[in-house]
């Protein structure tokens, strides 16, 4: 392990969107002086308000904590970015429009800006450091934009970050992960970097630095293993569902097996956000680019069978309505694709519950957080600020992000506020035998 230095530095973030703005708090609270910069400039002028523009426990209080002790700062300007240490790259990737690749043309358009503020500063190295998820030889690619500048070396440095546990990921992660172009070349760069996670490394948190494409593949590997996890589990609730076994049951024994772990095992209607399915696509299209795609044609049918549980879903209400869901009123309980964040993109619960509402469905979706995300893309879609208001005359109730208040409902207290007692549990979260026992028509995905 190379010495740190305990020394503050001068840093940048460039992209403010859910990556940037935790990475950017995180880092000032390290005790470092950061410039966030956006090109949102309605986003910028909310964080420069210590008003966090999206939901994630613990990021307000941070964001107020270090915007008040001026340590944190926003702009919209590359201007204001002269004189940094250290400049991270946390656009966004997301999927193409045209096909499963991603989109790197935010990180290209982000150096397009930022070239030409590069230079060397008193004989100190510059860092450039990539947190966005890419494919697999992006950055030595864009090494190549910035060898021609003296000084200015380039790191990528993958994040893993759980939305919903951000902060805590960013602040005590359970590794860094730095990926260089050349181990002597780049020596200097890892030295500047262990600066700026030094009170990390003090903490014994593992450290491994490896070529660029390694870096690049740890994170989407991840992402891509996480996402098999979850389909396989689903998979196997479909066979339980045919044949009587409780999907439950199954995950708890095979989950006792530390070769393959408990977590990621419970069925239900399948995993969304922003990160599994672009990432588990983007996979399968690089891979698919250099010649390995046969090796790989198993994550399409992980993510077949992972957006099939939507149709699943679907078709089991459509079954516990008579054949139709036209006309019927239906309780939609949660929105975000999952607990503790108001992101709906990509989200199971959300697209059940549009599908729902295209066939005619008259549904009501609740949320404690997500509702201003889904009035915003969907506002001709009915949303109540309560489940009293959602349940109400409800014919069917479906639970489909577990969110805690959702977990913790009283099936008798709530029996009288719809007009049929029916529910699905798409979590796997409920217990059964209680909702049965209130009077509940009760199902769950794969439990008998």
């Amino acid at each position: 392990m190379t010495d740190v230095a305990p020394s503050p530095l001068k840093l940048s973030v460039i992209g403010c969107g859910y990556l940037g703005a935790v990475h950017a708090a995180a880092m000032a609270q390290l005790g470092h002086t950061v410039v966030g910069l956006d090109v949102d400039a309605e986003r910028i002028a909310a964080l420069s308000k210590a008003q966090a523009p999206f939901h994630e426990p613990g990021f307000g209080a941070l964001l107020e904590e270090n915007v008040g002790a001026g340590r944190l700062t926003f702009t919209n300007s590359y201007d204001d970015l002269a004189d940094v240490d250290v400049h991270f790259l946390a656009l966004g990737t997301p999927q193409r429009d045209d096909g499963l690749a991603a989109d790197l043309s935010y990180i290209h358009s982000a150096l397009d800006s930022l070239t030409p503020h590069l230079q060397a500063r008193h004989g100190k190295p510059t860092l450039v450091v990539g947190k966005s998820t890419v494919p697999v030889g992006s950055a030595r690619a864009l090494r190549e934009r910035l060898e021609e500048i003296e000084g200015v070396h380039l790191v990528w440095n993958p994040e893993f970050l759980r939305e919903g546990f951000a902060v805590e990921d960013t602040l005590r992660p359970d590794r860094l992960v730095y990926g260089v172009g050349h181990p002597v070349q780049d020596a200097e760069a890892v030295t500047v970097l262990d600066a700026v996670y030094a009170s990390l490394i003090a903490l014994d948190i593992p450290r491994k630095v490896y070529n660029y494409e390694s870096a690049e593949l740890v994170k989407v590997s991840a992402n891509s293993f996480l996402a098999t996890k979850i389909s396989f589990i689903n998979a196997i609730s479909e066979l339980c569902d045919i044949t009587g076994a409780d999907v439950n049951d199954v995950a708890e024994a095979i989950g006792m097996d530390d070769r393959i772990g408990r977590k990621f095992l419970r069925a239900g209607i399948g995993f969304g956000g922003g990160c599994l399915p672009k990432d588990l696509r983007g996979l399968i299209s690089r891979a698919g680019e250099l010649g390995a795609i046969d090796s790989f044609a198993f994550l399409r049918d992980i993510d077949a069978i992972n957006t099939g549980r939507r149709e699943y879903t679907l078709r089991l209400a459509t079954r516990l309505l008579g054949g139709s869901v036209d006309g019927r009123r239906i309780a939609v309980l949660g929105a975000a694709f999952k607990p503790d964040t108001d992101d709906v993109r990509d989200s199971p619960a959300l697209d059940i519950a549009l599908r729902l509402f295209a066939e005619g469905a008259r549904i009501t979706i609740t949320d404690p957080e997500a509702l201003d995300n889904v009035r915003k893309r969907y506002p001709s879609v009915r949303t109540a600020a309560t489940v009293e208001d959602a349940l109400a005359d409800a014919e069917l109730v479906l639970l489909l992000t577990e969110w805690g208040e959702y977990k913790a409902l009283d099936p008798t207290a709530i029996a009288s506020q719809v007009s049929a007692p029916r529910i699905i549990d798409g979590r796997n979260v409920l217990d059964l035998g209680a909702w049965r026992d209130a009077g509940w028509e009760a199902i769950a995905l794969g439990r008998p």
